[in-house]
């Protein structure tokens, strides 16, 4: 007669929730809400100070909001972009330095308070973003937002 076995599977992370553009998506202590993305421009900046893109940039507006307890920081480098191959491209930290309304590489967020930003990325010309992994922090589970 066999032994029961003891043999415990590992627990299963949950995928991360799924929303659309204007529409709340909570992770952690942030719920974020993507007004819209804007893939097209080739360069960004003024005449004397810019920088090219590989591709093309694909811009996507962001309201993120504290809903937690305390102070926390929200980084675009925690986001990630995907096409519908499941391509996943980062955010371009150097692009933002070149946007004026890009306060994303490293803003702390009191509680309640939100911060209108946009988040960057260089993708190939062509490509249409299906999808946006938003993160309160680098060690959170994330949440997606649909973009078509």
């Amino acid at each position: 007669m066999a032994e029961p076995s003891n043999d415990v599977a590992p627990p299963q992370a949950a995928p991360p929730t799924r929303t659309g553009i204007g529409q709340p998506a909570a992770d952690g202590d942030f719920s974020f809400v993507v007004n819209g993305v804007d893939c097209g421009r080739t360069q960004l900046g003024d005449q004397y100070l810019n920088t090219k893109a590989q591709g093309v940039f694909c811009i996507v507006d962001l309201a993120v909001t504290n809903i937690g307890d305390g102070p926390q920081s929200f980084s675009g480098e925690n986001c990630s972009l995907f096409n519908a191959e499941g391509q996943k491209f980062s955010a371009d930290s150097e692009a933002a330095i070149y946007l004026e309304d890009a306060e994303w590489l490293y803003e702390e967020i009191n509680p309640g308070n939100s911060l209108a930003t946009k988040v960057i990325f260089d993708v190939p010309a062509g490509m249409t973003p299906v999808s946006i992994e938003l993160h309160d922090s680098v060690f959170s589970g994330g949440v997606i937002v649909n973009l078509v």
